[in-house]
């Protein structure tokens, strides 16, 4: 019975272990802070019970340069040639206010192509998403104001995706961010140039940081193909007064991307009038009112909205026309 209770005892003060939450981390003591220590002794006499206190002594705490910098794209963007946005996440990690020089290289070893690097902004509003006319487009050199410790900053590169990029592509481009006091191997002193006049003191990350943001090229093409095919009154293949002309329009979009609002058009013949109702759409049929469904009959001709499609999609129109 005595063993019994014992692990009971011992499952029970098990259990009570693992609810107990451990402390979070403290947040690093800011820099400029002043350490203060003072001791302390008692002791009795013959006249009674006595205290003695020592000097004081005092540390002032040194400014840590650390930095941290990632992608927020996640993967990489799809680009096509123009204009292209990386977006990165820098924050002061160190212990006291530092302001940080950033640097875009387009030209990153085992690119398939290189971009040009139009300007570095910082996120004015908050959303994570380059506005133009409302973020802040940085001046070399690009500095970010000071950010307190542990601040964020949402930063982006604008870039241009030259008119020579193929399908599936890809380019880097490399972010530097480097504390304005100084960088160097962990523990470079950079004496009386920390807060109230505190040693700046490089940490971990040597006071820099560099992330790489990625494009992918997603060149979309749309290639159409016409065909037709007669079919006269007398069975045979004869163009002539009441032969039926059936046009088949083959749209093949190719490429890594998507289009979208994709519309066929094509105007009747002259000398020939369209034969109601036979619009398809891979062989299923559509109506000629629009609103209907993808397909429409105006004066001149047909339209048939394809919307949006992916690389890879091929999509197939038939109409029929009566030679007059």
């Amino acid at each position: 019975m005595e063993k019994l209770y014992n692990r009971l005892g011992l499952a029970s003060a098990s259990a009570l272990v693992s609810l107990i939450a451990l402390p979070a981390a403290a947040q690093s003591v800011e820099a400029g802070t002043i350490i203060e220590n003072t001791a302390r002794a008692t002791y009795t006499t013959d006249d009674g019970a006595a205290t003695v206190t020592s000097n004081t002594v005092e540390l002032a705490v040194d400014e840590l340069l650390d930095v941290t910098l990632t992608s927020l794209d996640g993967a990489p963007i799809g680009a096509t040639p123009g204009s292209a946005t990386l977006t990165f996440d820098l924050t002061n990690t160190g212990n006291g206010p530092e302001a940080f020089r950033l640097t875009a290289n387009p030209s990153v070893a085992g690119n398939d192509f290189d971009t040009v690097v139009d300007f570095i902004a910082v996120d004015r509003n908050g959303n994570g998403v380059y506005d133009d006319g409302i973020d802040q487009i940085l001046t070399g050199p690009e500095t970010t104001q000071i950010l307190a410790q542990d601040e964020s900053l949402t930063v982006f590169v604008v870039v241009d995706v030259p008119n020579t990029v193929t399908d599936g592509q890809q380019s880097d481009v490399e972010l530097r961010a480097d504390a304005v006091t100084g960088t160097g191997t962990p523990g470079t002193v950079f004496a009386g140039q920390g807060v109230d006049g505190v040693d700046a003191v490089t940490g971990n990350t040597s006071a820099a940081a560099t992330a790489l943001g990625s494009l992918i090229a997603g060149i979309t093409t749309v290639e159409l193909v016409k065909s037709q095919s007669v079919a006269d009154p007398f069975g045979g293949s004869t163009v002539v007064p009441g032969s039926t002309i059936t046009y088949t329009i083959t749209a093949t979009v190719s490429g890594s991307g998507t289009v979208s609002d994709l519309a066929i058009t094509d105007a009747f013949p002259a000398g020939t009038t369209y034969s109601p109702s036979t619009i398809t759409l891979e062989g299923a049929p559509l109506t000629d009112t629009a609103g209907d469904d993808a397909g429409e009959v105006t004066a001149s001709g047909i339209v048939v909205e394809l919307g949006t499609l992916s690389g890879g999609t091929t999509q197939v129109t038939t109409f029929d026309v009566v030679v007059d």
